[in-house]
């Protein structure tokens, strides 16, 4: 996946569920902005792009929404901007099931944060139409779109009238599934690049869930450029169908959570994704783990675990992920071929 200046390819960073809040945002009251990101830091700041799932709100105000049981709350404060500086976000999901954990004074105020730090953002708003609105993003003079939807709290969808989020059932028969890919056909033209980040499923399992493949092919074929899934506490296996990724899981790049023994909620990736003239070239993977609420590389046994995790999960898809020693990564290869798709995940 070699890039030179002639190729003019675009190196685009993805990163799973982002936690900022809680014992981090504690951690933060002391360590400097850039802490949570640990040693990734430079691969992070050498992509021409980044973006991650936001899984908290960043904010001062509000309090915890009472109008129904849920056991988890997730805030970091406002100054906390400073974190997604630090590693040059330029681009939140914010279709998920804590955005509005503070209810929607927190969530506006965040909105308002993120607007001033030139974040674009998609997923959440005032309305339906702002909470299903395409982000866009110029970069080195191309147009990227990002589109975020949720099957999580669908209490909170937006509507014409309501604050809230993009909700989505995984029902290719729903009319709410329809009219996202409504909105991918009638975008796809509007960008070189169209992203459509899914916060769906369950917290668990390293196979994807049933309607995830058959939904995710469906979007590719309106016209997403990357499907990039998330929610899930776990990597799961990555697809390369039609020429296009599709990330089913990306896992949890940075919290506090506890780590479960079996399904290590602490491993996940950096994707970086090679990208030129609305065509994915390749993919790289960076193993990582969260350690004292922080992401770092992951080393060693360690390092190695995780990547032959990824390669076996890769497998039933029909495509190979190479461990390239001296970048201390997998390599996927997005070369489009007659047999994309058809592997045991479909």
């Amino acid at each position: 996946m070699s890039t030179t200046p002639e190729t003019k390819s675009l190196q685009l960073l993805l990163l799973g569920d982002c936690m900022l809040g809680r014992l981090v945002d504690e951690v933060l009251q002391s360590a400097p902005p850039k802490y949570p990101w640990g040693d990734t830091l430079p691969i992070l700041q050498s992509a021409d792009w980044r973006m991650c799932n936001l899984e908290c709100v960043i904010s001062d105000r509000g309090r915890p929404r009472s109008t129904y049981p849920k056991e988890f709350h997730f805030r970091a404060a406002a100054k906390n901007i400073a974190v997604l500086e630090a590693a040059q976000i330029n681009a939140v999901s914010l279709a998920n099931n804590h955005v509005l954990d503070y209810g929607y004074d927190a969530m506006f105020q965040m909105l308002e944060i993120l607007d001033r730090a030139a974040i674009v953002h998609s997923g959440a708003g005032a309305n339906h139409e702002e909470a299903s609105r395409l982000a866009i993003a110029s970069v080195r003079g191309k147009k990227l779109g990002l589109l975020a939807f949720t099957d999580n709290e669908p209490g909170w969808e937006a509507t014409a009238d309501q604050p809230g989020i993009f909700y989505v059932p995984v029902d290719l028969k729903d009319r709410r599934a329809q009219r996202l890919l409504e909105i991918v056909r009638s975008q796809r033209n509007a960008v070189d690049l169209l992203i459509v980040s899914g916060h769906w499923g369950s917290n668990w399992g390293y196979v994807p869930e049933e309607g995830h493949v058959a939904f995710a092919h469906a979007l590719i074929d309106a016209g997403a450029a990357v499907v990039f899934g998330h929610s899930c506490h776990v990597f799961r296996g990555i697809e390369v169908y039609k020429g296009c990724p599709i990330f089913y899981s990306a896992g949890d790049f940075v919290d506090d959570y506890a780590v479960d023994p079996v399904e290590r909620n602490d491993e996940a990736f950096i994707y970086v994704m090679e990208a030129q003239d609305r065509i994915s070239h390749g993919l790289r993977l960076y193993p990582t783990m969260i350690r004292r609420c922080q992401a770092s590389r992951a080393e060693g046994i360690y390092e190695m675990a995780i990547a032959k995790k990824m390669q076996e999960l890769c497998a039933p898809f029909g495509y190979v992920a190479n461990w390239i020693q001296e970048r201390r990564c997998l390599e996927i290869s997005c070369s489009n071929r007659d047999d994309a798709g058809q592997g045991a995940g479909r």
